[in-house]
C-alpha cells in the first residue's frame, strides 16, 4: 500500500480542517474530508478509501448505516470512530487496523 486514503466524515469544519492536517502529516497518508453525509457513499464507491474516520456532529442512524455500508462494499474499507484524543491515538487507530504500517 503506498498512500493510505481517508475519508473524513464530521459536522464540525474546524474539528475536520485539523484532522485533515494531522493525517497528512504522515508520510503517505492523504485525507478528504466531507461534512454532508449524503454524497459519502457514493464518494466510497467512486474513490480509493482505506479508512473512513467518523468524526463529531454525526447522527447514530447514519454512523450504523455507513458502517454497514463499508463492510458490504466488495473493497475492504476499514472505519474508525474517532471523536478525538490527539494524533498520538489517531496513529494507534490506524496502526491496530494496519499493524504493518507501524514504524
Amino acid at each position: 500500500m503506498n498512500t493510505l486514503n481517508f475519508l473524513v466524515i464530521g459536522k464540525n469544519q474546524e474539528i475536520l480542517d485539523t484532522l485533515k492536517r494531522i493525517i497528512e502529516n504522515n508520510e503517505g497518508w492523504k485525507a478528504e474530508i466531507r461534512s454532508d453525509e449524503n454524497i459519502c457513499y457514493d464518494y466510497i464507491k467512486e474513490n480509493q478509501v482505506d479508512i473512513v474516520l467518523l468524526s463529531s456532529g454525526l447522527d447514530e442512524e447514519f454512523e450504523n448505516d455507513i458502517k454497514i455500508f463499508c463492510t458490504n462494499l466488495e473493497k475492504e474499507v476499514k472505519v474508525i470512530d474517532h471523536y478525538g484524543g490527539g494524533s498520538g491515538l489517531l496513529k494507534n487507530e490506524v496502526y491496530s487496523l494496519f499493524p504493518n504500517l507501524q514504524p
